[in-house]
């Protein structure tokens, strides 16, 4: 089997249909025609002119041909779609590993918990000991000493804190 390659210039080519006109170019100028018609229809006095529908019909041609205008081989369009997603996008992006996007989820069984199981579960819980007063100073003291040399050390989610020994 023969395998080639496409250039990407072949692929990016947009088809004309009449002139230099490309199909989103001419629906862009086919949609005031629809557009109008259906303000005609559908704005009060229905099916009769009004000058507010004429100006609206105007306003909505104008802004279609000035959408269908093209810069650097792009309609104005999709230069606006670029520019609107651009300012749109989140402005900060915090990565958080523990993300659900693009995980494939399994549906939980449901397992009958026996006493031991639950019992050792709460074996593991850690319990906060109450400090007095005088020991909560008394641990100020040693943590503001800068001979003590205080330093942190995180693993396996846990905080170390390591703290040598003052006389």
């Amino acid at each position: 089997m023969k395998v080639t390659v496409v250039p990407a210039q072949v692929t990016t080519v947009e088809d004309r249909i009449v002139g230099s006109l490309g199909l989103s170019q001419i629906l862009l100028l086919a949609a005031p025609i629809f557009g109008g018609s259906a303000l005609y229809i559908i704005l009060p006095p229905v099916m009769h002119p009004s000058v507010y529908k004429v100006v609206l019909m105007v306003a909505f041609l104008l802004l279609c041909g000035l959408l269908s205008v093209r810069i650097k081989g792009k309609i104005l369009l999709f230069w606006l779609v670029v520019i609107l997603r651009y300012n749109l996008r989140p402005r900060y992006y915090v990565f958080n590993k523990h993300s659900l996007h693009g995980r494939s989820f399994q549906e939980a069984t449901q397992s009958v918990a026996t006493e031991d199981e639950t019992t050792e579960v709460k074996r593991k819980a850690h319990r906060k000991l109450p400090l007095s007063t005088a020991e909560i100073y008394k641990v100020q003291n040693l943590l503001d000493n800068p001979a003590a040399n205080l330093s942190f050390e995180t693993r396996k989610g846990y905080l170390y804190v390591r703290i040598t020994e003052v006389k």
